[in-house]
């Protein structure tokens, strides 16, 4: 994983580094990685991911994990 950004993961996600998703913020933008393929980086904006996240919390992606 690049070390030259502040990478944060969710205290939800597994031990051990497996399983986790990673983000930082950058010149303005968020980029996500997942621990197991730390190269591919994924921007988007701010706006775009608070978007998502609500939708995470009023339950629209329940279906994908259950």
């Amino acid at each position: 994983m690049n070390s030259e950004f502040n990478w944060q993961k969710s205290s939800f996600s597994g031990g051990g580094g497996e399983q986790c998703l990673y983000l930082a913020k950058h010149n303005g933008e968020i980029l996500l990685c997942e621990s197991d393929d730390p190269a591919s980086i994924v921007t988007t904006s701010p706006e775009k991911l608070a978007a998502f996240i609500a939708g995470v919390k009023a339950g629209e992606f329940d279906h994908l994990v259950g």
